[in-house]
C-alpha cells in the first residue's frame, strides 16, 4: 500500500512540473511564430484558387444544362 502512495505522490509531482514547464514556455513566447506571417503573402493561397476553379466549373456546368 505504501508503494501506491509513493507512486501517486511521484506522479503528481511530475504532472505539476510539466504544468509549470508549459506555463513557463507559453509566457516566454516559445510558441510564437514570427516567421510565417511575414512570408505568408509570398505563397499562393490554394484555398482561394480552388474555390475560384470550383465556381467556374459550376458556371460551365450550368451553362451546358441550359
Amino acid at each position: 500500500m505504501s508503494a501506491l502512495f509513493l507512486l501517486l505522490g511521484v506522479s503528481i509531482i511530475i504532472a505539476i512540473s510539466f504544468l509549470i514547464a508549459f506555463i513557463w514556455s507559453v509566457t516566454t513566447g516559445q510558441y510564437d511564430d514570427e516567421f510565417t506571417p511575414s512570408v505568408r503573402i509570398l505563397f499562393e493561397d490554394d484555398r482561394n484558387k480552388k474555390s475560384k476553379n470550383d465556381q467556374s466549373t459550376i458556371e460551365k456546368k450550368s451553362s451546358h444544362a441550359n
